[in-house]
């Protein structure tokens, strides 16, 4: 896929986690899709008469289109946060997020040192078959000549995306020589599970980034996979995932649940009510089951913490939950724009609405902001609840609603290692930039992963390197800061070369060792998870 992916890191200062938070808002809705197409009219109303008068009796031009979308999004706003006006420019973007795939050559690339280098190439993909490896540096696109110039993410995406069929010439660069690459473009599938991995003989670890269209497919051969490899308990990491589609939830929420337990309903005023229950389906009912949620974590994500807290299926762990619980259907118009509206919210199965509150009075949008100040990341004695909306699961475990999930096991945010200095190595993807450099040269001394993991050091002299090639990103030297995140430092360096090597799973299975809330979900396993009350 044909973009740069920044990942999720456990430690980011509070700005740059707001900002995280309200794309989350955004790309997390929940919703049922809807495939009507609407004609756009107006009718004879005070609207029409105002947009009129302006139009006629302004003092200056205006434009039209601009002043009926301004309206739009006026009424809008008056709703809840999740509902919102897709204007036609952005309509596909925003679909791409959810349907799971898009048209492009099928690699992930990243800008450096003023050249386009492809540091994965998808196995299967159209770049694959025509002999595209990582590392390559591509220096021109058809006709277009990409080095020397400014180039940016977006420039990229659109002379490397297009439509399934369509061809493309590239000329790389590799080791000395040019090359041409003739490659027809393809449907590239957009993958949620970042990783499926084990983590011990018996315990498996599964990330999931968003609810796509066909993410419970993914979720079950991944699941099957690990199965296979011996797993018997599964941590289920939904840290940072906004939602997606509702139906994606109930089918991977199935997996877990015994035939014939309510999974989640929802019910509107002007909806009637549904609810979704388990089947026989399930190929994971005898896995022992830890979710880990997060502030991030969001809508689906909390129909499927939600269903399992509630039926006392798994253990979950983490921090309070963001608090979605609304549901939107999606209407496209002829003008290619689209209505998204909330039409219903859902409960968890003990009958908990999870929406935190919103409306005048209320900074939704600061929400995480409110929970760092107010210690709640921190400190379990910080957190809130609202003893009115009490409720009591199966086994007479107290659960709570009105404001996400909050985890059985609380784990305090991990600040071990952070530091400004590690933030600003993060931000300039410091990280990503010296594993390409580095694997220039040491790309072909690494075959297996397991001698990898146990031969590769990050030694003084190699960290200090590091250190040095930073600052020349602009990265200033904090010898305080470099001290605390030496270690978070160390672990990332060698987390990111098993990453350009191994993809995903590779990068994992290095980043999970100082990841404090796997390694207490890995003890919790240990001493053995109790679901009663």
């Amino acid at each position: 896929m044909e973009e740069n992916q920044p990942r999720n890191y456990a430690v980011l200062i509070p700005v740059l986690m707001a900002l995280t938070l309200a794309c989350g808002i955004w790309l997390g809705t929940l919703f049922i899709p809807h495939n009507t197409t609407n004609v756009i009219t107006e009718n004879s109303n005070k609207f029409t008469s105002i947009l009129e008068k302006i139009e006629e009796r302004y003092v200056d031009s205006v434009d039209h289109d601009m002043l009926v979308e301004s309206a739009i999004n006026g009424m809008i706003e008056t709703l809840d946060p999740h509902s919102a006006y897709i204007p036609p420019q952005d309509l596909d973007a925003v679909n791409e997020q959810l349907q799971g795939n898009f048209g492009g050559i099928g690699i992930r690339f990243l800008i450096h040192d003023d050249s386009l280098v492809a540091t994965h190439v998808l196995n299967g993909s159209p770049a694959e078959s025509a002999g595209m490896l990582p590392g390559d540096r591509i220096i021109m696109v058809d006709d277009s000549v990409i080095t020397g110039i400014d180039l940016n993410n977006a420039m990229v995406m659109s002379l490397l995306k297009g439509t399934a069929g369509s061809d493309v010439t590239l000329k790389v660069y590799r080791k000395g020589e040019k090359r041409d690459l003739a490659i027809t473009r393809g449907t590239i599938p957009v993958s949620s599970i970042d990783a499926s991995i084990m983590l011990t003989e018996d315990v498996g670890f599964i990330k999931l980034t968003s609810f796509t269209s066909n993410c419970h497919i993914e979720f079950e051969e991944a699941a099957r996979d690990l199965k296979a490899k011996g797993m018997k308990k599964l941590i289920f990491d939904l840290r940072n995932n906004g939602g997606g589609f509702l139906h994606t939830a109930t089918d991977i929420a199935d997996q877990f649940l015994a035939s014939g337990k309510l999974i989640v309903y929802t019910d509107g005023r002007n909806e009637e009510k549904v609810e979704y229950y388990s089947t026989k389906k399930g190929i994971l009912e005898n896995t022992e089951l830890i979710i880990l949620i997060n502030s991030l974590s969001a809508s689906a994500s909390e129909i499927l913490a939600g269903a399992i807290q509630d039926n006392d299926r798994g253990l979950i762990m983490g921090r309070r939950s963001f608090g979605k619980g609304l549901v939107q259907d999606q209407e496209e118009f002829t003008d290619g724009s689209a209505l998204r509206l909330t039409i219903s919210r859902y409960y968890t199965p003990t009958g908990r609405s999870i929406q935190k509150p919103y409306g005048n009075g209320v900074d939704y949008d600061n929400d995480y902001f409110e929970r760092y100040m107010s210690g709640e990341l921190m400190n379990e004695d910080s957190v809130k609840f609202d003893e009115s909306l009490k409720y009591t699961t199966p086994n007479g475990r107290t659960v709570y609603g009105g404001g996400g999930i909050y985890p059985d096991v609380f784990i305090p945010n991990d600040t071990a290692g952070a530091s400004y200095y590690l933030t600003s190595l993060y931000y300039a993807n410091a990280f990503n930039h010296w594993a390409i450099k580095y694997l220039d040269v040491m790309r072909t001394s690494f075959n297996k992963f397991e001698a990898f993991n146990s031969s590769f050091k990050v030694d003084a002299s190699m960290f200090e390197r590091f250190i040095t090639y930073a600052s020349t990103l602009g990265i200033e030297e904090i010898p305080m800061d470099i001290i605390t995140s030496r270690s978070v430092i160390k672990n990332r360096m060698k987390a990111e070369v098993a990453r350009h090597i191994w993809d995903q799973n590779g990068y994992y299975m290095v980043y999970l060792e100082e990841d404090m809330d796997v390694q207490n979900a890995l003890t919790e396993f240990e001493n053995g998870i109790d679901l009663k009350n």
